[in-house]
């Protein structure tokens, strides 16, 4: 065959394949953006956006303490002692994942927000887990655990064992907030409650918000 006619096949080839892993990686965030939480078309943020100094490059998000502006900072993580429990999530196909209590390290476990009620108390327990782009899920990663979470809805179940006790969650809302909207993090002693959160859109390597799920002990 005639090396021009093969150069161009081999041209066309790689071009498709080009634009079919750019389709990969960026149509998972385009669809987010669309959509702010899929499957829940009617949550969006109740706070507005707000500015939040820092670029690509500059901050690590495998470390909880960066998350939030104005929370928790990485010495008062590594205050806690450490010490972990369990939490599954059927829908997502999580089954008991390590969240650690102190500590601050999202790419060997779950993190659970310093002074934050442990489950079952009255209080409001907040989980944090990292997120990449969905293509890559897995639930036996933690830098991967929680790319799925926005495809939860209200009514789904979380639980969560901790202390040889097995505590069942339902999910009750979703929504996002700026990095700068730490009044999520505070407690609540109306009733034992559950938060998660991770960055969104996933994959998008600017990480401009965050999700909260919100769920309640049955």
């Amino acid at each position: 065959m005639d090396r021009a006619i093969l150069l161009k096949i081999f041209a066309t080839i790689s071009g498709i394949s080009g634009i079919i892993i750019l389709t990969g990686v960026l149509a998972p965030i385009l669809f987010y953006q669309a959509s702010p939480i899929k499957g829940n078309p009617d949550v969006v943020s109740p706070l507005p956006e707000k500015e939040v100094k820092g670029s690509i490059g500059e901050i690590d998000y495998t470390k909880a303490s960066n998350w939030f502006v104005g929370g928790a900072r990485s010495e008062d993580f590594s205050n806690e002692k450490i010490d972990f429990y369990t939490l599954s999530i059927p829908k997502l196909k999580i089954e008991n994942a390590t969240v650690a209590i102190g500590g601050e390290d999202l790419s060997k476990s779950l993190i659970q927000y310093p002074r934050t009620a442990t489950p079952g108390k009255r209080g409001n327990s907040v989980i944090f887990g990292h997120s990449i782009l969905p293509i890559f899920y897995n639930p036996k990663d933690y830098l991967a655990i929680f790319s799925t979470l926005p495809t939860l809805k209200k009514g789904d179940e979380i639980n969560v064992n901790y202390d040889g006790i097995a505590y069942q969650f339902r999910v009750e809302d979703m929504f996002e907030v700026a990095p700068t909207d730490i009044q999520v993090l505070e407690q609540n002693s109306a009733d034992s409650f559950l938060t998660l959160v991770t960055c969104v859109p996933p994959g998008d390597p600017r990480k401009p918000r965050r999700l909260i799920v919100r769920a309640r002990v049955v």
